[in-house]
């Protein structure tokens, strides 16, 4: 009997479980912006449309584990990063998912001492209100939207591990380097888990004439862009060469006016008139915005060949952030090694963002899930 009654329960709570995991979150909609403050580099923005949802009514609790095999937890992050590639392919969408998991995994506070997920992270927090709606967020409720339907598809997969998983997918198929990922992290349950807003970096000063705030978990504040980056990613628990190396990403994506008030309405590398893709075929998705390179679906070493090329076309974005790697003596020598090397690029850039991807991750099993 006793036994009996535990097969049933086991059964009605898997059964709770997968009825909360498959249905997907309706993310409220992030209001446009045009202020600078807080874009945390908005250039790694989205090639669609920010679809209008209404507001998200209640949150499930997802931090449990899953109650499958690691054997098939393997096939389902499997499927779930065929499904991830087709969808990309389809859409040209690898800068916002760039950007999308950059800001979940960016909110982390190296010097917070607290049970997880206190020091934020990628803990798949960012679908949550209110972080989803900080001014840095704009645009990521429509990307968060693009992945619903892998998550139903494979709802034991995290939503912390699809957001970096995209990530790694748009990098290797715009050309750029194989992350050595893993998976298996754990979700956070809700709002209160999200990072209070202020965490992420500023692409140009604010009206003050300063970068950053105090709002955060630590201050970011500072009058210079060099400044700035380091108490964003030192914060971290990162260094310069991979803050020069993150920044690389850049070569992907453009800066829209809806999200970080940055860039023009189009350029003539952005009105759809041009091949952007790294593959050569046509579609970049949304027209418009600017891009710092010419080839903006490409991953490559452009960036750090365009940014200190005084005859580099006009209508390529070079901001604050950006020339301040090849201004600052500690940033220059990377920038520069970069701007000479692609190889050099790739295996800094896939050691960097690997791991920002594990930034404040807790991981089921705990060394995680190689795929």
């Amino acid at each position: 009997f006793h036994s009996a009654a535990s097969a049933m329960l086991r059964k009605s709570a898997l059964i709770a479980v997968a009825a909360a995991v498959a249905e997907a979150y309706i993310l409220p909609g992030t209001p446009l912006t045009t202020s600078c403050k807080n874009v945390a580099h908005s250039a790694i923005s989205t090639s669609q449309q920010r679809p209008r949802v209404p507001s998200l009514r209640r949150s499930v609790s997802l931090r449990m584990a899953t109650s499958v095999s690691k054997e098939e937890m393997t096939e389902q992050l499997k499927g779930a990063k065929k499904m991830i590639e087709d969808l990309i392919d389809k859409t040209n969408a690898n800068p916002i998912m760039v950007r999308l998991a950059w800001h979940d995994s960016g909110t982390f506070d190296a010097s917070i001492n607290a049970d997880w997920p206190k020091a934020g992270g990628a803990i798949g927090s960012i679908r949550f209100e209110p972080e989803i709606k900080h001014g840095a967020n704009a645009g990521l409720a429509g990307a968060v939207k693009m992945l619903e339907p892998v998550k139903k598809q494979f709802p034991a997969v995290s939503y912390a591990d699809l957001f970096q998983m995209a990530s790694a997918c748009a990098i290797e198929l715009a050309g750029g380097p194989k992350i050595d990922m893993k998976y298996g992290r754990v979700d956070a349950a809700g709002p209160q888990d999200c990072s209070p807003e202020g965490n992420l970096p500023d692409a140009e000063a604010g009206p003050n004439g300063k970068y950053g705030g105090t709002s955060g978990t630590k201050p970011t504040e500072d009058t210079t862009p060099n400044g700035h980056l380091r108490k964003v990613f030192y914060r971290m628990g990162l260094n310069d060469e991979e803050i020069v190396a993150l920044s690389g990403a850049h070569t992907l994506g453009r800066a829209f006016k809806d999200r970080s008030g940055l860039g023009a309405e189009k350029t003539k590398f952005t009105d759809g008139s041009q091949v952007a893709r790294a593959d050569g075929k046509a579609g970049i998705g949304r027209t418009g915005g600017s891009s710092w390179t010419e080839k903006w679906l490409k991953f490559d070493n452009s960036y750090f060949t365009t940014i200190p090329n005084k005859s580099a076309d006009p209508e390529l974005l070079k901001l604050s952030t950006d020339k301040t790697l090849f201004d600052d003596e500690g940033f220059r020598p990377f920038a520069e090694k970069f701007r000479d090397s692609q190889d050099e690029f790739f295996k800094s850039y896939a050691n960097a963002h690997k791991k920002l991807s594990e930034l404040g991750s807790k991981f089921e099993p705990a060394d995680g899930i190689k795929i």
